[in-house]
Parts: C-alpha cells; structure tokens; sequence
C-alpha cells in the first residue's frame, strides 16, 4: 500500500530533503520535493500528494503560509518540520491545521512513524468499521464517516483528518468526560510521541470552525480535560 503514497517534501536545505527522501523510499513511499513555499503550492496542485512534510522557515513563503492558504479548500495531511526553539511556531501550525509535527534534529525513522500515523488516521476515517455506524449526530452536529464530512445545522465545515477523529470520539461518546490522554490515545493511537498541546491546538482549531456558524461542539471540564458540547441539542 506504501508504494502508491505520494509524500511532498518542502523544505529549503536540500539534504534536510535528501535524508527525508531516502528514509521515506526506504519505508515504500514515492517522494516529490521542492525547496520553498511558493514552489510547495504548485506542486500539491499539480501532483496531489497524499502527504505533505513542510518546513517552515523557509524563504519565499513559510510553511505557516502554506498552510494557511491551502487549509481553506484542502485537507491534504501536513507534518512540519521546525527547529527545536520554535515552539509558538508550532503550536500556530497546529492551529492553522497542521495534522503533526517533527522537531530538528530529527530522527528519520520517527519522522516515518509519524508519517504512518497521519496515514493510518486518514484510512480509518476513510473506511469505517461498518456501515450501520458511518452517521454520527448530536443536536445540530452531524458526522458522516463514510463521506468524511462535518455539518452544523446543515451546513459544511471542513476539517483536517485530526480534527475530525477529535470529534468523532467526543460525538460516539456524548456526556463523557475525555482526559487529554484518552483522546491522543484516540486521536493518536499508533503514535505515543504526542503533546497535550497538540490536542489542546486541535481542540481551539475545531471550535473556532464550528463558532464561526454559532456552533457550541466542545465544552472543557477544567482540571479533567474535555467532552462533547451541546451542540444546540434540546435538554430533557
């Protein structure tokens, strides 16, 4: 299955890509790579690749930019490449829909983990368990796992593979209260090397979209972590 996976790798140290590239053919991946931002975009709408690993601190456009401009209309999976020292940069990637990311120096077999996970999380969305169990509602919030799709009220929201496993675990399980170990557990279960930061990121990111529409999905439980929000459900 490897072998049919597309990865772009954007980064403008051409044996930062080097290593990336022989690490990921290695592991069965077919590789692109470009060395800046601009060059990043025209690439993904050219070639479609299943993944994308983006740096970035790069020149021309930063992968911030990147992200930013193609989260409007794509949900294509990111894993960015940052330095150790630049945790608000990753933690603003993650808000701007970054699935994941890998600090430099990295160690190439964990950068192939964590591609495999975003791979594995994009899959299981992608084909669910059964299809008696591919709708997921709750008050105005609607889930179909088949189609990968999220509404409110009827309207679409578009969400990253990770937003999506977020709150498709609050939505199967609506009045629990999940730790922020139990979601990565959900979220991230074929990866133990995440953050609570990282969900917390998520978590603002899928608020924000459903707010924009008047959307209330998730509701923190302070000093235990998360749970499903109203969702304009009716009580009683």
């Amino acid at each position: 299955m490897t072998n049919e996976v597309l990865l772009l790798i954007v980064d403008d140290e051409p044996h930062i890509r080097d290593v990336v590239r022989f690490a990921a053919e290695k592991a069965g991946y077919r590789c692109a790579e470009v060395g800046d931002g601009e060059a990043a975009l025209e690439a993904i709408a050219e070639l479609k690749p299943d993944l994308v690993v983006l740096d970035i601190k790069m020149p021309k456009m930063t992968g911030l930019e990147v992200c930013r401009t193609l989260r409007p209309q794509s949900t294509i999976p990111i894993i960015f490449l940052t330095s150790n020292d630049d945790e608000i940069d990753r933690i603003v990637g993650l808000e701007l829909g970054g699935d994941d990311y890998v600090t430099k120096p990295f160690s190439p077999r964990e950068l192939m983990s964590r591609i495999g996970a975003v791979l594995r999380r994009c899959q299981a969305v992608a084909t669910p368990a059964t299809a008696a169990a591919t709708t997921l509602t709750h008050g105005d919030l609607g889930l179909d796992e088949e189609r990968f799709e999220a509404r409110w009220a009827g309207e679409l929201v578009t969400l990253t593979v990770t937003e999506f496993g977020l709150l498709a675990a609050l939505l199967r399980r609506p009045g629990r209260v999940f730790s922020r170990d139990e979601l990565m557990d959900r979220m991230y279960r074929f990866d133990n090397h995440v953050s609570d930061r990282t969900v917390d990121s998520h978590v603002r990111r899928v608020r924000r979209k459903f707010a924009q529409l008047g959307g209330d999905v998730v509701d923190t439980v302070h000093g235990v972590g998360y749970r499903l929000g109203p969702c304009g459900a009716q009580e009683g």
